[in-house]
């Protein structure tokens, strides 16, 4: 009988993994960069995507999603994701508890503070890497976000203002974020962040080869 079926949680112990890319020298110009890949995505491809946008002489951090799933049965190829709309509550607060876990053992590992630490997102993570930020003030200097959304709840969800600057990258031909939806996003992210600059770039659903100059003038500006 479906009257009698009971929905039961529990937790069990989940192995995370990231990888870790540290420069020939760290000193007190050194960056951490948390980086999130996309759905569908690793880790290993996220890592050299982030270091080209930020240069080689910075850490990156590269995680991997919890969830991982064949991409192809055929060839085997496995993707990772970080949440769906099932058990939303549960992968937004794995999500945070395995950024705050990496930027601060990598972090306290190489003497790099939180004004020194920036996190990085592209498609999937964007709208959990906003939720973080808005949730746990001082964690990052800074938010990088690449082709993404916003939090469903963003202006009624119970989150602080967001201290960390914003620099968040939109594509013309992104057909997952299309203008339409991403050209709101300026007044809407600023009911909460004190520092956003936005683009709007040609392109579709990709890393955009010149992120790097971009990112080199917005990090020359929040970190003065």
């Amino acid at each position: 009988m479906m009257d009698a079926v009971r929905h039961c949680t529990f937790s069990a112990r989940l192995d995370c993994h990231y990888l870790l890319r540290l420069p020939e020298t760290i000193d007190s110009r050194t960056l951490l960069v948390g980086a999130l890949h996309g759905f569908g995505q690793s880790p290993e491809a996220m890592l050299p995507l982030t270091q080209k946008m930020f240069g080689a002489h910075h850490a990156v951090a590269s995680l991997q999603g919890p969830n991982q799933f064949f991409m192809d049965a055929k060839t085997m190829q496995v993707g990772f994701g970080w949440n769906t709309n099932r058990h939303a509550a549960a992968s937004i607060r794995l999500h945070h508890d395995m950024v705050q876990h990496v930027l601060n053992e990598a972090g306290r590992e190489y003497g790099i503070p939180p004004e020194r630490r920036i996190l990085v997102g592209f498609s999937q993570p964007v709208s959990l890497n906003y939720r973080f930020v808005a949730t746990c003030p001082g964690a990052v200097r800074g938010v990088v976000a690449i082709c993404g959304g916003l939090p469903g709840d963003w202006e009624s969800g119970s989150y602080q203002p967001v201290s960390a600057a914003v620099l968040h990258l939109a594509r013309r031909q992104d057909e997952y974020y299309p203008p339409a939806v991403t050209e709101q996003y300026p007044d809407r992210l600023r009911l909460r962040v004190m520092d956003l600059e936005f683009h709007l770039l040609e392109g579709g659903h990709l890393f955009p080869s010149k992120g790097n100059v971009i990112v080199e003038d917005w990090l020359g500006r929040i970190l003065r």
